[in-house]
């Protein structure tokens, strides 16, 4: 069942959203580089990515009836939400043939993974190994040592804990403006909730598909190998400088013609969240877990990192503060301060869980339900709205006319909402053009139908 609940979604976090918002031309010009596309397939959903596979050496639309013949006839329904989330990456197109809704890959997508999978096209896209040695090759563990400061510094400063390495240039890396930080009346940098967001962004007006491919092609490359700088692109060449500091990459000198990728940089399209084996010195100690909550709304952190601490204090009312220990509560009011810079209830529950104490895994589950209830009420009581951007439907001649525009719509999943008092229906931006294809057809062959009357 748990599949069947994952297999809806085509990419989950911020990169799924991020790349479903994005125009198909923006995406079929990621889709040219073959690594792009292998990266993509890799963090889909285990179903999404069969189902991608299995069209893969198709040179025709395939009937959605075929694809949901690939499921068992009680779980047929899978593949409809599967196929929804694809058509949002614009990987697959669908369409109808003879009143028989069809399924369709995306050209340039299908013949770049093609090439990924078979080792053919631009090998560039994989990046390019530099062929003379280096006397000063790094070793793995210095890399690991080395993203580590890196990333560490870059959670420091955006938390406001001090911190003996700084992000260097931070006025340059890390703006003191409304976008990422936000410095109070009594001189300390508070974080924003888009600085939560965390997204690279460039002062310069750098390419957004030459900035994505870059990215896509870090998680295909090897540990340890160093690559040459020759086949990226200026704007390419460009990042590094900010990669750098954010421990993605590692060159010994900025006029270096080879980089090598840490663990962050190879481990970004792995498929799964976190991956990265990693250890921050400040989390060393606290690596088994160190949060315990109660059901009162107290937590308990066993722990003496600053980083750790001003973490806690995002969502967390501290109380009391010992050596190695620090007490503090779950109120309303913490919790609606973090939901108001961007932080969501998922992402505390989820820090909660990932830190809790050995003694609190021993109970299922591991954060009281209590606690994980309350905590996501106060986000619905942010939540009431949902604003969504649409298209009306409205005026229909005639209620069967109005039913099968809603069916399609729904079946779909572009219908938004819709009144059947008043034959009302509200579709998504995605499923306009869909919909409008489907009325015209529909006007169509009720022209033709009254033409042979």
């Amino acid at each position: 069942m748990q599949a069947a609940i994952d297999a809806g979604l085509s990419i989950s976090g911020n990169v799924g959203k991020y790349l479903e918002s994005l125009p198909r031309a923006t995406l079929d010009q990621l889709y040219t580089q073959p690594a792009t596309c292998l990266a993509v397939l890799r963090m889909l959903p285990s179903l999404a990515k069969h189902t991608v596979l299995r069209l893969l050496y198709t040179s025709s639309a395939v009937r959605e009836s075929v694809i949901e013949s690939w499921a068992q006839p009680e779980h047929s329904g899978i593949f409809l939400d599967i196929l929804g989330g694809l058509s949002k990456l614009h990987i697959v197109s669908l369409g109808s043939d003879g009143g028989k809704r069809t399924v369709s890959i995306n050209v340039v997508f299908q013949t770049n993974l093609h090439n990924a999978l078979v080792g053919s096209g631009a090998h560039s896209s994989f990046g390019l190994p530099s062929e003379s040695s280096d006397k000063h090759r790094p070793t793995t563990a210095f890399l690991d040592r080395y993203a580590t400061e890196c990333w560490e510094s870059v959670l420091h400063y955006l938390v406001g804990t001090p911190s003996e390495k700084r992000p260097k240039s931070p006025a340059h890396h890390f703006r003191e403006s409304t976008l990422t930080l936000r410095r109070r009346t009594d001189g300390e940098l508070r974080i924003t909730s888009k600085g939560f967001q965390f997204l690279l962004q460039d002062q310069l007006n750098m390419q957004l598909v030459e900035v994505l491919n870059f990215f896509f092609q870090l998680g295909s490359l090897e540990l340890g190998q160093d690559y040459s700088i020759e086949t990226l692109t200026p704007t390419q060449k460009h990042m590094l400088d900010d990669l750098k500091h954010l421990g993605l990459i590692y060159q010994r000198k900025k006029k270096s013609t080879r980089f090598y990728p840490t663990r962050l940089a190879t481990s970004l399209t792995s498929g799964s969240s976190m991956s990265v084996s990693l250890t921050s010195r400040d989390q060393a100690a606290e690596s088994e877990g160190f949060i315990i909550v109660e059901t009162n709304y107290r937590v308990y952190a066993y722990t003496n990192s600053p980083l750790q601490i001003a973490v806690l204090s995002l969502f967390v009312s501290m109380r009391v503060r010992f050596a190695n220990m620090v007490i503090g509560l779950i109120t309303r009011d913490s919790v609606r301060d973090a939901l108001a810079k961007g932080i969501t209830s998922d992402q505390i529950i989820a820090y909660l869980t990932t830190h809790a104490h050995p003694e609190m895994r021993k109970s299922s589950p591991v954060i009281p339900s209590t606690i994980v209830d309350q905590i996501r009420l106060w986000e619905m009581e942010r939540n009431r709205l949902r604003i969504s951007r649409g298209y009306l439907y409205q005026m229909f001649s005639r209620e069967q006319d109005y039913r099968d525009i809603l069916k399609q719509a729904t079946d779909f999943g572009y219908e938004l909402w819709h009144s059947d008092a008043k034959r009302l229906i509200v579709v998504s931006n995605e499923g306009h053009e869909h919909i409008k294809a489907f009325v015209a057809r529909q006007r169509q062959q009720q022209q033709q139908q009254q033409q042979q009357r």
